[in-house]
């Protein structure tokens, strides 16, 4: 019989869901980023859990306070790839019998420095003894019923597009790991991992402006989020300006390094990518530019179910790689 390392992260989630009940008239169905229930008056309570833990979710150097502020982050990022506003989240952790009260008390402040960053406040949660530190977030937030932005809304000649560019978290995370140099550009790349930052205004932007036809949090790599809008809206893609950060194509170059690779599969950058219908591009780019956000086109969406990328005049595939826990070292 095969072991959790054997089946993966994913493969998990598959054989639990296969156990449950589907609650009658789920506005969020299994797979996407949230679950939501119905409150009435055309609202929906959006919710979502993530867990951080220390041994696969903290690299080097990040704080503990840091650490914290990340746990509520994670799931923040997956509201605003629906485009709802945090209202609250709790939090439960498992503490080590080896934290100091100083310790704890950075994992407070953390915790609130991440939910007041988006006027969302931590109403509570629980705490138990653990072997690794583990700090489990719910969140809640909300919006109005026709403008939650699923995975699964994905058209035919859409256009592709992201909130920022990729590449800068992958490099972030091999300068911790294996201490590479960086030169004046290590301080930025390391803060984007230690740091990161969910695209809140910007999804609530786009769900107003009814723009977005389908949207995810990239947190777990640029190519798995495309494979997953993919997967859910039956669709494909090609992207033909893959959107490569600056300081990526510099370090990729210093220490010779493939930046599509770097781009493609580095994940932990938070932004959101959507689809947009094409009529609407120009309002989809002020709504975001009016809340100080960007939005950039990659590519279109293709009936034909193949995820292609176009660079330097040569077409490939994009693999369904990605983070995946008991996959990815």
């Amino acid at each position: 019989m095969a072991s959790a390392k054997d089946l993966g992260e994913r493969k998990i989630i598959e054989l639990i869901l296969e156990c449950l009940d589907h609650m009658p008239d789920n506005p969020v169905p299994f797979g996407d980023d949230v679950s939501a229930v119905e409150i009435g008056h055309d609202k929906l309570a959006v919710i979502k859990a993530d867990m951080l833990v220390g041994k696969t979710d903290v690299p080097r150097t990040m704080s503990l306070w840091q650490a914290a502020r990340k746990a509520v982050i994670m799931n923040i990022s997956d509201l605003a790839a629906k485009g709802a506003q945090p209202l609250a989240l709790l939090a439960s952790i498992g503490v080590p019998q080896d934290l100091k009260e100083t310790d704890i008390q950075q994992i407070g402040k953390g915790l609130n420095a991440g939910a007041r960053e988006y006027n969302a406040y931590i109403l509570g949660g629980d705490t138990n003894e653990a072997s690794d530190l583990v700090i489990s977030c719910m969140a809640l937030g909300i919006c109005n019923k026709g403008h939650l932005i699923k995975r699964s809304g994905a058209k035919r000649g859409d256009y592709v597009a992201a909130t920022g560019a990729f590449g800068k978290t992958a490099i972030g995370l091999k300068i911790l790991m294996e201490n590479l140099s960086a030169q004046e550009i290590r301080g930025e790349l390391v803060n984007s991992v230690l740091m990161p930052k969910a695209r809140v205004k910007e999804g609530m932007a786009l769900a107003q402006s009814k723009a977005a036809t389908a949207s995810v949090d990239s947190s777990d790599g640029l190519a798995w989020s495309l494979h997953e809008i993919s997967r859910a809206s039956n669709v494909g893609f090609l992207i033909d300006k893959l959107p490569i950060a600056p300081e990526t194509e510099k370090f990729a170059k210093i220490h010779n390094l493939n930046p599509v690779e770097l781009a493609l599969y580095g994940g932990e950058e938070y932004e959101l990518l959507v689809t947009i219908k094409p009529d609407f591009w120009q309002e989809a780019t002020r709504a975001v530019e009016k809340v100080g956000g960007t939005l950039i086109r990659i590519g279109v969406v293709t009936e034909e179910k193949q995820l292609l990328l176009k660079s330097d005049g040569k077409t490939i595939f994009i693999d369904a790689r990605g983070w995946e826990h008991f996959k990815t070292d």
